[in-house]
């Protein structure tokens, strides 16, 4: 009989300690100086918030997060899969500095010990957290059956193709985590054994297919097991030079903390667009430094409005720097040798600025600019709180090979500086700013209502406005002049 209650004791304690441990997977791991390399090498997913004690905020999503914590852990149960962690930034100021914490709470993801380029800026409930984890989790490669399906692919999306021997190759499974990283901002397929065949001739490959028939496929040529490598092909290929704005991603572009030279067009107009692309793949070496985008002049007319400016005046390049508004003086000269590129370099060398305030430099015109206060913050939305920019180095290489149908290009492992965009210009500096989340229909509708509401008087850059809003983060600093 004591035999026994005390093997009830021993199965009693042995679950109760069970339950411990799974309930401490689900709690959410402080992440500090001397834990964070491990634990994001260690596992596939690391989802992270970044938070201060003292913003309210932060306090407010706390609990969600570990609620959301308890969720994932529940359906995803394996070791090393996903875990929730939280870095107390007043006290690990060396991790908020080192992934560009400039707002509170800021969550970000980590994938393989990566930093995923867009953080987490969607709804603060413990099941939106929970699908966001689970969108992320999704394999993004697309596998195909026929080569049919690849040759029909219609050219308006850009895609990346891969023709391997397995699914159990190392190849593949380089491409797999490639893709990953990339699912936002290209769509992955893969065929194997004898369905991919045909294109393996000279054995594994990769090709690019952008976006217009026209416009010729290109040949990965690097290593196909170096994931470095291919990272930073894949993103040259998949993120465009040249960017669309609209309300729904303004934040998250301003939050790159770059300013932006724009082309407002007509959706009609593609000529004036092919031209601004074509000039601007000439500067190609200010990406680093500069946001190269273009915008719907319907969609923008209101803040076009305020600029003296009206739909039929379109096209229009214009240097947005979130302090002031510069126009380029004629559309139309736009593709006169170096015109364009001097424009940049007056806004860097603080010209445009300085003619701004003080008229123009001896024997030269300034173009024209406009000025204002940033509006109010929206008033209806949730929370965050902004450091200053940071900057970093990029380097990359490239060497492109013209072939009948494709274009070959043949990467130097030992010259590319992994992670970084190929595109990206030696010793260019990189102003760096965490992102913001996207806005509602409501919160669209509401920033373009303050936008046009603003008296012409007071406006001082149109996209200003787009900054995330003191409502829903606490901001770690004021916007800053370009000077």
């Amino acid at each position: 009989m004591c035999e026994m209650r005390f093997v009830k004791k021993r199965i009693v304690i042995s679950a109760a300690c069970l339950m411990f441990a799974f309930h401490c997977t689900c709690d959410v791991i402080k992440l500090e100086s001397s834990n964070i390399d491990t634990i994001l090498k260690n596992n596939e997913l690391v989802f992270v918030n970044f938070y201060a004690d003292w913003c309210r905020f932060s306090q407010m999503l706390t609990p969600v997060f570990k609620d959301a914590s308890d969720l994932v852990a529940k359906e995803y149960p394996t070791a090393g899969q996903v875990v929730f962690g939280r870095v107390d930034c007043d006290r690990e100021t060396g991790i908020a500095s080192r992934f560009h914490v400039n707002k509170y709470p800021t969550m970000k993801l980590f994938r393989a010990g990566q930093l995923v380029k867009r953080e987490y800026r969607g709804k603060r409930s413990a099941e939106s957290l929970r699908d966001f984890v689970r969108e992320q989790l999704r394999d993004p490669v697309q596998e195909f059956t026929s080569l049919d399906t690849i040759y029909e692919l219609p050219r308006v999306k850009r895609n990346i193709i891969g023709y391997f021997t397995s699914k159990e190759s190392p190849e593949f499974e380089t491409y797999s985590k490639v893709a990953k990283i990339l699912k936002d901002d290209c769509f992955f397929y893969a065929g194997f054994g004898e369905v991919s065949q045909p294109e393996r001739t000279t054995g594994d490959n990769i090709i690019f297919k952008p976006i217009g028939e026209s416009n010729p496929e290109m040949v990965y040529l690097g290593s196909l097991t170096n994931k470095d490598l291919l990272t930073a092909w894949s993103q040259d290929k998949c993120v465009p030079l040249v960017r669309e704005i609209t309300f729904a991603n303004g934040e998250e572009l301003t939050e790159e903390g770059l300013p932006f030279l724009i082309l407002f067009h007509k959706k009609e107009d593609t000529e004036s667009l092919e031209i601004y692309k074509k000039e601007v793949s000439r500067l190609v070496n200010f990406k680093s430094s500069v946001n190269f985008l273009m915008a719907d002049c319907e969609t923008f007319s209101h803040p076009l409005h305020h600029l003296g400016k009206t739909v039929r005046d379109c096209p229009l390049v214009a240097i947005d720097s979130f302090k002031h508004m510069y126009m380029f003086p004629n559309f139309d000269e736009i593709s006169n040798p170096g015109k364009l590129k001097q424009f940049i370099l007056d806004l860097h060398s603080g010209k445009l600025h300085r003619e701004f305030h003080h008229g123009p430099d001896p024997a030269t015109k300034a173009p024209p600019a406009v000025q204002s206060k940033a509006p109010p913050a929206p008033s209806k939305l949730i929370g965050y709180h902004v450091p200053s920019p940071r900057v970093t180095d990029g380097n990359n290489r490239a060497e492109l090979k013209n072939t009948p149908t494709r274009i070959t290009e043949k990467i130097d492992a030992k010259k590319i500086n992994p992670g970084k965009p190929l595109s990206e210009t030696t010793n260019a500096k990189k102003m760096i700013l965490s992102e913001v989340p996207t806005k509602s229909s409501k919160e669209v509708k509401s920033t373009s209502q303050k936008m046009e509401e603003l008296p012409s008087s007071t406006i001082k850059s149109i996209f200003v406005q787009m900054k995330p809003s003191e409502h829903r983060y606490t901001l770690l600093n004021k916007i800053r002049d370009e000077l």
